[in-house]
């Protein structure tokens, strides 16, 4: 089932039924399938369609007028990379492949047609952007006050519980297929720092990264590098 993940993502959330699963399924109708570095959503653009990624990873992204780039997000199988575009009409953000991507579609017209048949699922869906909204300000306060160095750790501990979540690790690793010229656009920094910052978790032994694929070698210090308290990605399982 392409949707898995996402039925996985918000079911670590709350409880939903059998009937419940069924409705939210059958919102989704075509694919859409994108290569790396492939604009999925753009900027100005009015979608009349939100999109789930079910493979791949996939980031929001800002363009300044002299090239500049940053990431502000993350995606991973079982997001929603433009859930928000169904009240907000025009996206002020592009989302891009950063991966070769799999999505599928949701017209807004059969969201809107699940929101008026039942409040739970509505309420679901309004949390999934309730935690974008949460991820974004921990990325700030993120990029405004943590160190590098707890900065990037912070970004490895999100990843793995996220992708924990949606089944996605083994162990403590996982894969995070982005350069480091692309990790510079998530954490603000330039290609050097971000260079010299990584060479410091690896030499503190706290992760290890070759080939694509993270391994946490030692959680609970990576956890305190990072000052990590995953309080903000509503992991706990109750009623909505």
């Amino acid at each position: 089932m392409p949707t898995t993940s996402f039925l996985l993502n918000i079911g670590s959330r709350d409880t939903i039924t059998s009937d419940e699963q069924n409705a939210l399924l059958a919102m989704f109708s075509h694919q859409k399938s994108f290569e790396a570095g492939e604009v999925i959503v753009f900027d100005g653009s009015r979608p009349h369609f939100s999109l789930l990624l079910v493979e791949g990873m996939s980031v929001r992204s800002k363009v300044l007028a002299g090239g500049e780039r940053q990431i502000t997000a993350v995606h991973i199988p079982g997001d929603f990379v433009d859930l928000h575009s169904f009240l907000l009409k025009r996206m002020d953000h592009d989302v891009v492949a950063l991966t070769a991507c799999r999505l599928v579609m949701a017209e807004h017209a059969a969201i809107r047609a699940l929101m008026r048949v039942s409040e739970h699922l509505t309420r679901l869906l309004w949390l999934t952007t309730v935690i974008d909204g949460a991820v974004h300000r921990e990325w700030l306060v993120a990029m405004g006050r943590r160190s590098s160095y707890s900065h990037m750790a912070h970004v490895f501990c999100e990843l793995f519980v996220r992708l924990t979540i949606v089944k996605m690790t083994e162990g403590l690793t996982f894969n995070f297929p982005i350069s480091q010229a692309q990790f510079a656009d998530v954490l603000g920094l330039s290609t050097v720092h971000v260079n010299r910052t990584l060479q410091e978790l690896r030499g503190d032994d706290l992760i290890s990264w070759e080939r694509q694929v993270v391994r946490i070698k030692n959680w609970d210090r990576l956890v305190k590098a990072a000052q990590f308290d995953a309080t903000y990605l509503s992991l706990q399982k109750e009623p909505r």
